[in-house]
């Protein structure tokens, strides 16, 4: 793996992890991109593409 797909991975990771732990109070776009350091936009592009899904359809999905 190259280290920009590292640290794009781990990134998502990290998204995913802040979104599972913080389910009840269903963070934002802008509150989850900001933990990990990237523009909102840039954040809901990466995650789409490496998880498939939107960040809100993981977040609603942690909610079940």
């Amino acid at each position: 793996m190259k280290a920009q797909e590292e640290t794009n991975f781990s990134r998502i990771a990290e998204a995913i992890g802040y979104i599972n732990g913080n389910f009840k109070t269903q963070p934002g776009l802008e509150e989850i991109a900001e933990k990990i350091n990237l523009s909102p936009f840039h954040f809901q592009r990466l995650f789409t593409e490496w998880a498939g899904v939107s960040p809100k359809k993981i977040s609603a999905v942690s909610d079940c």
